[in-house]
């Protein structure tokens, strides 16, 4: 009887385990689409290539010691509301200096 048991503890531990991942994979999502959202933001005020907003957010979050995602939601709060921390601002500022703004294709060269 003991094995039977054991069987259902099995069970219920990859039960455990199964959900815990789906949990992981549900934030996983919601990180990417606000990276997502905010490289937009970058891609449309910064006028940067998306890969270049990639890397403006990435620099920010390496100066700043705060995690991407993060700095992705700051981004996203400053699109909404007009607020973002002085910091932050000073460090996007930067990084947007270091990696563009891109040239609007067929527009004038400056």
């Amino acid at each position: 009887m003991a094995s039977g048991s054991s069987g259902a503890n099995d069970d219920s531990d990859r039960v455990f385990e199964l959900e815990a991942e789906v949990q992981q994979l549900k934030e996983a999502v919601t990180s990417h689409a606000v990276v997502d959202q905010a490289i937009g933001m970058m891609v449309a005020l910064g006028r940067v290539s998306p890969d270049q907003g990639w890397a403006v957010l990435k620099d920010i979050s390496q100066h700043t010691n705060i995690k991407l995602r993060n700095v992705a939601e700051l981004i996203l709060v400053w699109g909404r509301e007009g607020e973002i921390p002085d910091d932050i601002r000073a460090e996007l500022e930067d990084a947007l200096d270091r990696h563009g703004p891109a040239q609007i294709p067929e527009a004038p060269q400056e």
